[in-house]
């Protein structure tokens, strides 16, 4: 710790605006009263899962790509005549998934290009440009890079290393855990929209595994843990800065010691980190939220601006430390539900329980094992009903 500085900023950083003012406590404070992680199984289409409204916290999920495989099912998606039907079919099931989420969920969409007499057909962006259309924000585009990939025969043009996967929202306010996935990943900064990840192989009837890791990483960013069972609020992650950087890098390094030199306390770094790069940024609402401390925050800004030099935006990047959860009081826990509706193999079903996830997957053709349903969507109604350990 720096020399007279105290401790974090008494003003905690939420993950998200929602929840801002609840009470905190620890997640085990919940895990009580929670049951074991569960699965369903639902013999449906994705454009009608027949799922209640404001049910699932995250929908991830790799959809059949264009024209690249007959599953054999009238109404499966996929084998449409043109790239715009295939586009229709994917904004039919944002609208029912839009429905099923809650307002703070996301959608992690893994979806190819296709070539087609020749040339890609821009699939990726005919689906960003429709979905924002729509009325969905486009949170990332993020790269699914293969560090090795299935051979090609083509001999005119490079081999396809990478594929897409793109965040959607519907809600401003959407459940985010950077912070979470950050400490999954073992990192500090933000890790970027690039994700290097091998793909699976899978010696079973689906010949197009979905990578645990990308689920994992999507259910990291985008799923609570823990929901409330009676308002629906996930439970968010509260932190709060600390005075800490990494001195393991020279720029960092620096700063401590001319923080050190100059004897800065903690109302120098908090009022650093409330300024951010600028003289004014936050500083208007620091503390009191009524800009009353807006001049003395200044101030001392200024003074640590003039010891630090430009080393003092190292403290606006401070490591932070998470000190709870928010609790809405209400006593009515819930594990948060990921929904796969193209569940295929049941891959992101089984990585979402093993994260204490319960989870949902749809299917016109589902091929896990020990299914609860017979292959026909007039089971829908009956499925929803059975709650048995499938995995």
């Amino acid at each position: 710790m720096l020399a007279g500085v105290l401790g974090p900023d008494p003003d905690p950083v939420l993950s998200k605006e929602e929840g801002v003012g609840d009470p905190i406590s620890g997640l085990s404070t919940w895990e009580a009263g929670l049951p074991v992680p569960t699965a369903q199984i639902v013999v449906g289409d994705a454009r009608q899962t027949g799922l209640p409204a404001n049910s699932v916290d995250a929908v991830v999920t790799s959809p059949p790509y264009w024209q690249k495989r007959d599953y054999g099912h009238p109404d499966q998606i996929g084998q449409e005549a043109t790239p715009d039907g295939f586009v229709s079919s994917l904004m039919d099931c944002l609208t029912e998934w839009k429905r099923v989420l809650r307002p703070t969920g996301s959608i992690f969409l893994n979806v190819g290009d296709t070539y087609f007499k020749r040339s890609l057909v821009g699939i990726p962006g005919r689906i960003e440009t429709a979905a924002v259309d729509s009325g969905w924000s486009i949170r990332n585009r993020i790269i699914w890079a293969k560090p090795g990939g299935m051979p090609e025969p083509a001999r005119n043009r490079l081999a396809v290393r990478h594929e897409y996967i793109i965040h959607l929202t519907h809600k401003p306010n959407y459940y985010y855990d950077l912070a979470g996935y950050q400490q999954y990943l073992g990192v500090a900064a933000n890790p970027g929209d690039v994700w290097l990840i091998e793909p699976e192989r899978d010696m079973s009837a689906h010949l197009a595994p979905f990578p645990r890791e990308i689920v994992r990483r999507a259910i990291s960013l985008a799923c609570p843990p823990q929901v409330c069972a009676t308002c629906g609020r996930p439970r968010a992650r509260v932190e709060e800065r600390t005075d800490q950087l990494d001195e393991s890098r020279p720029q960092a390094k620096r700063a401590m010691e001319l923080a050190r030199q100059h004897r800065l306390t903690p109302a120098h770094i908090r009022a650093i980190q409330a300024t951010g790069v600028s003289d004014v940024g936050k500083a208007t609402k620091f503390q009191s939220g009524t800009g009353r401390n807006s001049l003395e925050v200044q101030r001392l800004a200024a003074e640590a601006k003039a010891a630090l030099g430009g080393y003092f935006r190292e403290f606006t990047f401070a490591r932070r430390e998470t000190v709870g959860w928010t609790d809405c009081g209400h006593g009515t826990p819930g594990r948060g539900v990921v929904l796969d509706p193209f569940v295929g193999t049941g891959t992101t079903a089984r990585v979402a329980m093993d994260m204490g996830r319960d989870a949902i997957g749809v299917d016109l053709k589902p091929m896990v094992q020990n299914k609860i349903c017979r292959p026909t969507l007039r089971d829908v109604g009956r499925c929803l009903d059975a709650t048995p350990t499938l995995f």
